[in-house]
């Protein structure tokens, strides 16, 4: 595999090697699994159950047992599941609409100061939007991220975090030796230490009620009014922060890039936009989910590059995986994601960017369990409902607002830190 690709390199040997394979890179063996009955086969919940992965077992230096990051049957994951479920319900998702629209606003302030003068650095503004909207959304809370033109701290003490759990979990699996692991540890720990410091701040502010929404029922509410200890508290708030904001961000940005290149399908999204929208200010809750085209433009640009590229699974017991390749108990498969979002049953040229895959009568022809970005099962995306209206919502703002200038210099490079984003991609604009 290629070093710093893992993903890409996968993906490019699925296409020789098949539905299943195995590879070995530095000692570590992979069953890859890529093809859509093989991963249907795979998400069965009585035989399959999620298994962590060299790298997002690291990331627990970050994360702890939070939703994300805990093990299967670690007890903590079932009681804050069942505890944080509605804080995603619609309800919750009305309450924070007006949060997500301030953030939106305030990306539009700042693309509006750069309109016409200077290019953006796309996946850097959207992380600070998506992040800054998680935080605000699930804690009341601020980390005012467009208040400076530079990368915030925060935002530079996770990156850091989430490019050293990918190297530590690496290194860790493979057949290097354990000195090269010691100074990674010690790096992660320290960007971890600051995420743990912001958490407890957070949690600090509401306990003393200093958040400015002392009555709010938000994710954080839910677990400070159930008294959960603190450290509990705080990995669960950095696993939201963690899952929530480059995940989105990253789509968002492969979705601009996408649609700066394709005129129509940018005129139909604006259009569905004028239509839905009008001259509104502040779009209503239920006109973003009237966004249809839109909302295939996003879904679109998940298929091609979902965020997190694939995901782990373990046999409960002795199996055997499609009919074929026998497990023991405890051995564990990499799902392939773009593998399988590449498959040929999605119809010719799978690798072509087309939002009208999503039609709902071409969805209709599509195999069961040909689309997975948010993973499968009980350990799916808790969050997968807050990401799409918040992502439905700061695109069509975007398309509402600016015409996108592309370079045209720009060649498309994916970047792997583990979820995955366009490299270096800046995009000129030029207000309506």
């Amino acid at each position: 595999m290629q070093v710093g690709k893992p993903t890409q390199s996968l993906t490019k040997l699925a296409a020789t090697l098949g539905p299943l394979f195995e590879v070995e890179s530095f000692g570590i063996r992979y069953v890859v699994a890529s093809g859509v009955d093989v991963i249907r086969d795979l998400n069965d919940e009585s035989r399959f159950c999620k298994h962590l992965g060299p790298e997002i077992e690291a990331l627990r230096v970050l994360g702890g047992d939070g939703l994300f990051t805990a093990r299967t049957g670690e007890p903590t994951w079932l009681v804050a599941h069942n505890l944080l479920m509605p804080a995603f319900s619609q309800a919750a998702m009305r309450g924070y609409h007006n949060d997500m629209l301030d953030v939106t606003s305030e990306l539009i302030a700042r693309w509006d100061a750069a309109a016409g003068k200077r290019t953006v650095n796309v996946p850097a503004d959207t992380t600070r939007a998506t992040l800054e909207s998680v935080v605000r959304c699930a804690a009341g809370y601020t980390f005012d991220l467009f208040g400076t033109r530079f990368t915030h701290p925060h935002v530079r003490h996770m990156v850091a975090a989430l490019k050293r759990a990918g190297l530590l979990g690496f290194v860790r699996a493979s057949i290097l030796p354990e000195f090269f692991a010691k100074p990674i540890e010690r790096n992660l720990r320290r960007h971890s230490a600051h995420w743990a410091k912001v958490a407890d701040q957070i949690i600090a502010a509401r306990s003393d009620g200093d958040s400015g929404h002392p009555t709010r029922t938000d994710l954080l509410q839910l677990m400070l009014d159930a008294e959960l200890d603190v450290r509990t508290i705080r990995y669960q708030l950095i696993n939201f922060l963690i899952a929530g904001h480059e995940t989105t961000s990253g789509a968002l940005s492969f979705a601009l890039y996408y649609l700066s290149r394709e005129p129509a399908m940018f005129a139909r999204a604006r259009a569905e936009i004028d239509q839905v929208w009008g001259d509104a200010e502040r779009p209503g809750f239920d006109n973003v989910a009237k966004l249809r085209y839109v909302r295939r433009v996003f879904d679109e640009s998940l298929r091609l590059h979902p965020p997190l590229p694939g995901y782990y699974r373990a046999a409960r017991e002795d199996t055997v995986l499609a009919g074929i390749h026998p497990m023991r108990k405890g051995d564990w498969v990499l799902a392939l994601v773009p593998a399988l979002h590449r498959d040929p049953q999605w119809g010719p040229h799978p690798d072509r960017f087309d939002p009208d895959r999503f039609d709902p009568e071409r969805i209709r022809e599509h195999p069961p369990g040909i689309y997975r970005p948010f993973g499968t099962g009980e350990r799916s995306c808790i969050g997968r409902q807050f990401a799409l209206h918040e992502a439905v919502l700061l695109l069509a703002s975007i398309i509402r607002r600016y015409d996108l200038i592309a370079d045209p210099g720009y060649r498309l490079t994916v970047l792997e830190r583990p979820t995955q984003l366009p490299q270096r991609f800046r995009l000129g604009l030029r207000r309506r």
